[in-house]
């Protein structure tokens, strides 16, 4: 159930946001359909990792050390 809660939204108005909240819903649909994970891949960290972490650069050493 979609409330408008403020404002008088247009008809047009009303459809888009419908619309993108439909696409949302099956595009999350249809990406957590897949199979469930195998227990040995419950606790894999990149799991819970949206974005994979960037490698270091070439000189990225030389920047962690800081001198007392």
């Amino acid at each position: 159930m979609i409330k408008v809660v403020r404002g008088n939204p247009t008809p047009e108005e009303l459809a888009a946001a419908l619309a993108v909240v439909r696409a949302r819903a099956a595009a999350t649909a249809s990406v957590s359909s897949g199979a469930p994970l195998p227990p040995e891949d419950w606790s894999d960290p990149a799991r819970i990792a949206r974005h994979p972490v960037p490698r270091p650069g070439p000189r990225s050493w030389a920047r962690t050390y800081w001198p007392a």
